[in-house]
């Protein structure tokens, strides 16, 4: 597939036939990234969401799309809205929202706050330069506030991430849940540039949970009416939870799932690896099955560089242990975002939280 990696669209104010009768018609009329404005009371103040960052990550487009078609006739935002669909292109190859990126290309969440002429190899300057393009979207209207939404892989519970914690990031993540983790990884992420504003990122459940399209929306429409993130009420009380880091397969490790050791070469999960997003793992507790290279098969990198893996995991004969109480994020059986990401998000938990 040809890509324009030059170019971003811009729609101001749009017309119930520029969104069509509905968001996947909305989606195939899009010939590239959108930028969509909506005129607010005050009109000297910005608020920004993006979406689609991923092509298969599709709550924030649905809920959108919705709000601007059900809330937005009847409810003008208190503030100036702007809406910006990045991965257009990987989102409308078919079948609909399957694909991370499109074939051949890469993860546009990877190549913010790089520089394309040096940074890059030939095949990642577009995505670096459509990374730029998105990141100057935002900054040319110096908003008060950035709201990133995003899906799981699989179905879990949402919960918000941000590069810092403040009143106003956690009455933010109050108004779509009650957990948020602060991250300090530098993966090329939207998340961890400076704005000069509060950022949190969504992951608003699973892609295919109609749960996640729902709180997505709701969130959408609170922020949208809120007089002031300042001030705002916190809906609930929000867990913070501190610095996870990725499990990641080493290069050319093979993965796969099932019920009981299989043999499999590389690295095998249990296939109820999602279970985990809704609870906790234990110390001792078994995840999985490595094959004669152990824990050489896997990596588990920290802010520094290092190699922290034997510091949270250990083999026992040829399992995947847990050397402490864990808690995990964004577990998978998605196997192309399990090589190609991660394995899962991870952080310790001391006794008396699990």
């Amino acid at each position: 597939m040809d890509i324009d990696f030059s170019e971003i669209n811009f729609l101001k104010d749009p017309t119930w036939q520029d969104l069509h009768a509905d968001y996947e018609q909305f989606l195939l009329s899009m010939t590239g990234p959108t930028v969509i404005d909506v005129s607010g009371t005050d009109p000297d103040k910005y608020r920004v969401f993006t979406t689609l960052l991923h092509g298969n990550e599709p709550s924030g487009l649905i809920a959108m799309h919705r709000y601007l078609t059900e809330v937005l006739p009847q409810d003008k935002p208190t503030t100036n809205l702007r809406f910006i669909i990045c991965s257009v292109e990987a989102a409308t190859a078919k079948p609909l929202f399957s694909r991370r990126f499109v074939n051949g290309g890469m993860d546009i969440n990877r190549c913010f706050g790089k520089d394309c002429s040096f940074e890059c190899r030939d095949g990642q300057r577009g995505y670096c330069q459509r990374a730029s393009l998105v990141e100057q979207a935002i900054r040319e209207v110096n908003p008060e506030m950035v709201i990133d939404l995003h899906n799981s892989s699989s179905s879990g519970p949402t919960f918000s991430v941000s590069s810092m914690v403040t009143t106003e990031v956690l009455s933010l993540a109050s108004l779509f849940c009650q957990t948020l983790i602060l991250s300090d990884l530098n993966i090329g992420s939207i998340m961890e540039q400076n704005f000069n504003c509060p950022f949190i990122t969504i992951e608003c459940g699973g892609c295919q949970d109609e749960q996640a399209h729902e709180i997505a929306f709701s969130g959408i429409s609170q922020v949208a009416k809120c007089e002031s993130i300042g001030y705002i009420e916190q809906e609930k009380q929000v867990e913070v939870i501190y610095r996870p880091l990725r499990l990641q397969l080493k290069h050319q490790t093979k993965l796969s799932y099932a019920q009981h050791d299989e043999g499999y070469s590389g690295v095998t999960l249990k296939d109820n690896i999602e279970c985990f997003n809704f609870g906790s793992a234990h110390q001792d507790e078994m995840l999985g099955w490595i094959d004669g290279n152990g824990l050489d098969n896997l990596q588990l990198i920290d802010k520094s560089g290092k190699d922290v893996l034997d510091e949270y995991f250990y083999a026992r004969d040829n399992q995947l242990v847990c050397r402490h109480n864990l808690r995990l994020f964004k577990a998978t059986t998605n196997k192309s975002t399990a090589i190609n990401d991660c394995l899962f998000y991870v952080v310790k938990l001391a006794s008396t939280d699990i």
